[in-house]
C-alpha cells in the first residue's frame, strides 16, 4: 500500500489561459518508496470563511452571504469553491503537479461574491483528495484508491484574486439578467439616447436615489 501526503506549495494567477484560472502548485510524497505508475486525481477547494477577521468595509459585500455581523458565529461556515481534477506522472518519492482552478467573475457564484467583497489579508482554502492511485503489482499493474481523509491547507492572499480579475476583466465584471428584464433595460437605453450600459445603469441608479431622497422626511 502506498503512504500518501499532499502539500499546497503556491497559488497563483495564469496569465495565459483562455478564461481566469488560478494554478495550484501540489507536492505529492509517497513515503514508502513504492514505484507510483500514475494516479488520477481529484480535489474540491473549500473556503474557510470563519478562519478570519473582516474589515468594516467588507461587511456590506457580505450581508447576502452572512447576514448583518451579530448572526456570523451561526452563518459563517466553510462551503465548497471548486471541483477540479489532474493527472500525476509516475514518480518514486515525491513530484511536484500543476492543478487547474478554473474560476468565474459571476455574482450569481457564492464564491465569487465572497471574494469580490474582500479588501485585504488572505482567504483560508481547504484541498480535499481523492482518485485512483497506480502503482506496480504482483501481476502488472495495481490500483488503490486515495484516501479520502487526504488534505491539505493554504492561504491565498487576496491579493492574488484582485490580480487574477484585473487580468482578465480589467476594470468590469459582469451579472446576468432575465432576458425580459435585458429586453427592458436595453428599451430604457435607447429611449433616453445613452451610449452604454454603464450610463443606463447609472440613470437608474440616481432616479432611484432621487425618488428615496423624496421619500425621507
Amino acid at each position: 500500500m502506498t503512504d500518501l501526503t499532499f502539500t499546497v506549495l503556491d497559488v497563483h494567477p495564469e496569465p495565459y489561459a483562455a478564461a481566469p484560472q488560478l494554478t495550484a502548485r501540489l507536492r505529492v510524497t509517497e513515503s514508502t518508496g513504492a514505484e507510483v505508475h500514475a494516479i488520477a486525481l481529484r480535489c474540491q477547494v473549500r473556503i474557510l470563511p470563519q478562519r478570519r477577521g473582516y474589515a468594516p468595509e467588507e461587511e456590506p459585500g457580505l450581508l447576502d452571504l452572512f447576514g448583518e455581523r451579530g448572526r456570523w458565529p451561526a452563518t459563517l461556515k466553510s462551503f465548497l469553491w471548486l471541483q477540479c481534477s489532474t493527472m500525476v506522472q509516475g514518480f518514486t518519492g515525491a513530484a511536484d503537479v500543476d492543478l487547474a482552478l478554473p474560476c468565474t467573475f459571476d455574482f450569481d457564484v457564492a464564491a465569487s461574491k465572497y471574494l469580490h467583497a474582500l479588501r485585504e489579508g488572505e482567504i483560508p482554502l481547504e484541498f480535499l483528495f481523492s482518485g485512483t492511485v497506480f502503482t506496480k503489482g504482483l501481476t502488472g499493474f495495481g490500483v488503490e484508491q486515495v484516501p479520502w481523509d487526504l488534505e491539505a491547507s493554504y492561504r491565498l492572499p487576496v491579493a492574488a484574486w484582485h490580480q487574477l480579475m484585473d487580468l482578465y476583466f480589467p476594470n468590469t465584471g459582469w451579472i446576468r439578467l432575465d432576458r425580459e428584464v435585458l429586453a427592458a433595460l436595453s428599451q430604457y437605453k435607447s429611449a433616453r439616447g445613452l451610449t452604454s450600459w454603464d450610463e443606463t445603469v447609472e440613470a437608474l441608479l440616481s432616479g432611484n436615489a432621487a425618488v428615496a431622497g423624496e421619500a425621507l422626511p
